[in-house]
């Protein structure tokens, strides 16, 4: 899989220009096969057209004309083969959604910012929603304002960076201009009336003395919830919700962010420079719950007599910062050398709640315990271009990595999951999402050491080739290596093939190993309380959990790239990914079995269970078509692109059934229908992408036509299957610059698409009519201004 990027670097950059003065800060040409890449390659002078991998370049144009205020949303629209669904009611994740590449889970893709590790956040995704089990970056913690260019590897690389790097690399390029920057306020909301969103930001750039530079850059913003909830329809009953109007919500839920940057250099003579960068963001959070009606069991009528809807209130902390200097020493040496420091924090507040197992007089409110995760790296980086007798000198790359990960669950107060002395299997603990226990609670950590070799050559002028390989030493579970090939032949200057083979692996995350709570979940309609147990808990073994282990991955690529034409690009990239041992999270166990299984071990008012493992093997196989084409006239210019992704993704293997799982009358299945679904048929397995953006004189319009495949959720009753349809959307937006000045209005999805209705038994008695998982959300159409300022 080679791609000659440009074209959807340049297929999504030119597509989605809304402020195109503003975008222009890092001066590169986002429409040019020359741009020079640091992504996927230790060769300082490699650009797009040259790579032996495919390589996308998304500019701050396109980032910006997409209309949102979230990093992830802007790339799923200007990326094919990324898919970033907005979950409701999912507990943390609607704090912290994750995104997929090319169907693969969320925490299979690595992050860098300027070329270093991003740390993960400290969510592990756990309910019903795509990346369910994952532990991804959060993209959306890194200001928009900020960002140069995203360079977007769609290939392994684990061989270059390390674990995760098996859907590929998404590299984070900070803007590092010493002057210009510009400011911008932008508002919108839904057509429907609600999730009204204003932001403002902006960035700028300082000369520190003759030999540096400090670029800062700094975005705050609300969003207002949103809600497409309907009133109850189902069977009436005294545990019902009441059918006279709309008690559920769900949507998007409301949210304050803000978040700052800076990149900064300083030269120490003239060879060698000081470098540091960094960003800082808080995330406030405010999401649903599912509607306790007045008669339900878990309600205290005295204190609820309408019944409550509990809310779950996150806040996120995330910090960044990397340190190093790099430089040239000796006959072409080159060296960098950086600490890299990463924090992700996120607590939990359960609010209009209450402990039923504490009867009248429980609280309404509890603070129900934290998550964080910490990351310590140290690199060291050389290069060396070496002759030996080649057309031209091979480029030697070799380096080490120490990294250190800490992983904390903080445990809440006793209110929040003290089991009192209410009615008999009454569930404790706070309602919608029980408080971490203090035997939930803990410190773990481990360290890893890494080394890596890296060749890479033009053989010739028509031929360049690369060779990787990485070992890594884990404290946790042992070491693992991976390897690239990687090659590209021009026949001519219009037609060049390319093509990589590589191993890779991802490492269990900590919070795979060691995350416990219990947290409420509707399954066919009825709610049970769900208990994640970690895979070493007695009770996880008792159900057949494991010691996790490594997932290893094998990717092929092949690809064309295609200038038929002055003008005319084309991409085509044939990809295969299989993964052996890959992690995911168990079905819920569930039943009146499981039930009393729980309760011979002490556990009361938990009526299910589920632990990570290493029991499915799956083959992704797919392709990438990107082309763009710019076409100037008299009155102007358009650059039109299109751009379309299949991917596929087979179970080859589930591991046998542990025995614990049929003993004892339980009768389970580890994974089920439901997993199975949700990792082949969950995500769309086609999107298509159409658009253009017409430039005349000082005016600039732009539209982007997106169908988004159909996708489906398998129930553990094959009757209450659902396949829902594929849907178009369309994005438009207009600019016009006068002077310094930017204005700009747009729409998104402005016919107003929804996805297909849920079936009535998987609704919530008809309260929840979208499923989570629509790959566009279930919002409805949005409309918006921005007003820019820019200055050189």
């Amino acid at each position: 899989m080679f791609f000659c990027k440009r074209s959807l670097t340049i297929a999504v950059a030119a597509a989605l220009t809304a402020l195109p003065a503003a975008a222009q800060t890092s001066g590169e040409k986002a429409d040019s096969l020359e741009t020079v890449i640091v992504t996927g390659t230790r060769v300082t002078d490699r650009t797009v057209a040259e790579s032996a991998s495919p390589i996308d370049i998304i500019t701050p144009a396109a980032l910006e004309a997409t209309g949102t205020i979230e990093l992830a949303t802007a790339l799923s629209r200007v990326l094919p083969s990324l898919n970033f669904p907005r979950p409701a009611i999912s507990d943390g994740t609607d704090a912290v959604k994750p995104a997929q590449l090319r169907g693969l889970a969320p925490d299979q893709v690595l992050v860098l910012v300027n070329g270093k590790r991003r740390h993960t956040t400290a969510l592990i995704n756990l309910n019903d929603s795509q990346g369910r089990g994952s532990s991804p970056v959060d993209l959306n913690a890194i200001p928009i304002a900020s960002i140069a260019r995203v360079e977007v590897l769609r290939d392994g690389a684990s061989a270059q960076y390390g674990s995760d790097a098996i859907a590929g690399v998404v590299n984070i390029v900070l803007k590092g201009s010493g002057s210009g920057g510009g400011i911008a306020a932008r508002y919108g909301q839904y057509t429907a009336g609600d999730g009204d969103q204003y932001q403002l930001s902006g960035d700028t750039g300082f000369v520190l003395g003759e030999r540096g530079f400090l670029h800062l850059a700094g975005q705050a913003g609300h969003n207002d919830q949103t809600d497409r909830a309907r009133p109850y329809t189902g069977a009436p009953g005294p545990a019902a919700p009441p059918y006279d109007k709309v008690v559920q919500r769900y949507g998007d839920p409301e949210i304050d962010q803000g978040a700052v940057s800076y990149n900064g250099e300083f030269g120490l003579g003239e060879r060698a420079a000081l470098y540091s960068f960094g960003a800082a963001s808080n995330r406030d959070v405010l999401s649903n719950g599912f509607f306790r009606p007045a008669g339900d069991p878990r309600n205290i009528p005295q204190i609820y007599p309408n019944g409550f809807l509990p809310n779950i209130h996150n806040v996120a902390k995330d910090r960044s910062l990397v340190a190093g200097v790099r430089g040239t020493a000796g006959s072409d040496w080159s060296y960098d050398l950086s600490y890299n420091y990463g924090y992700n924090k996120l607590s939990f507040d359960i609010e209009n709640t209450l402990n039923r197992s504490l009867g009248p007089t429980s609280p309404q409110a509890f603070y129900a315990g934290s998550l964080e995760v910490t990351q310590n790296v140290a690199n060291l980086d050389v290069t060396k271009p070496l002759d030996i007798g080649l057309a031209y000198p091979v480029t030697f790359a070799f380096g080490a990595e120490r990294r250190e990960e800490k992983f904390n669950q903080g445990p809440g107060e006793l209110g929040s999951y003290v089991d009192g002395d209410g009615p008999v299997n009454t569930p404790p603990g706070a309602q919608v999402f029980p408080g971490f226990k203090p035997e939930d609670a803990g410190h773990r950590e481990r360290n890893s050491n890494s080394l890596y070799a890296d060749f890479e050559a033009d053989l010739t002028d028509r031929f360049s080739a690369g060779i990787a390989g990485r070992y890594e030493d884990y404290s946790d579970f042992g070491t693992t290596t991976s390897g690239k090939l990687s090659a590209r032949y021009a026949f001519t200057d219009a037609v060049a093939l390319r093509g990589t083979v590589s191993t890779g692996f991802r490492a269990p995350s900590l919070q795979q190993q060691y995350f416990q709570s219990t947290a409420t979940n509707f399954i066919g309609g009825v709610p049970f309380d769900v208990r994640t147990f970690a895979v070493d808990n007695p009770t996880a073994i008792a159900l057949g959990a494991e010691p996790l282990q490594a997932e290893e991955s094998t990717n092929y690529g092949l690809g064309l790239v295609l200038s038929p034409a002055e003008g005319l690009y084309v991409t085509i990239d044939a990809y295969r990914i299989d993964i052996d041992d890959r992690i995911i999270l168990s079905e819920n166990l569930i039943g009146p079995a499981v039930t009393t299984f729980l309760e011979t071990r002490g556990i009361f008012g938990v009526t299910g269970g589920r632990y990570f493992t290493n029991a499915v093997d799956t083959k992704t196989t797919g392709i990438d078509i990107i082309g763009t084409y710019k076409w100037t006239f008299a009155a102007g210019e358009i650059d039109w692109t299109a751009g379309y992704n299949y991917s596929k993704t087979k179970i080859e293997k589930i591991a046998a059934n542990p025995p614990e799982l049929t003993a004892g009358g339980l009768n389970l299945q580890r994974i089920g229908r439901v997993e199975q679904g949700r990792i082949t048929v969950g995500a769309p397995r086609d999107k298509v992408l159409l658009g253009g953006v017409w430039k005349s004189g000082d005016w600039s319009f732009s539209a982007m036509a997106t169908r988004y495949g159909e996708f489906s959720a398998l129930n553990a009753s094959p009757a209450l299957d659902q396949t829902f349809g594929a849907k178009w959307t369309i994005d438009v937006s207009a600019s016009y610059q006068l002077g310094q000045w930017n204005f700009a209005l747009g729409g998104d999805n402005i016919f107003d698409a929804y996805p297909d209705e849920y079936l009535f038994a998987t609704s919530n008695g008809g309260q929840l009519p979208y499923p989570r998982n629509a790959p566009f959300g279930f919002n409805g159409a949005f409309v918006y201004g921005k007003v820019g300022y820019t200055w050189e």
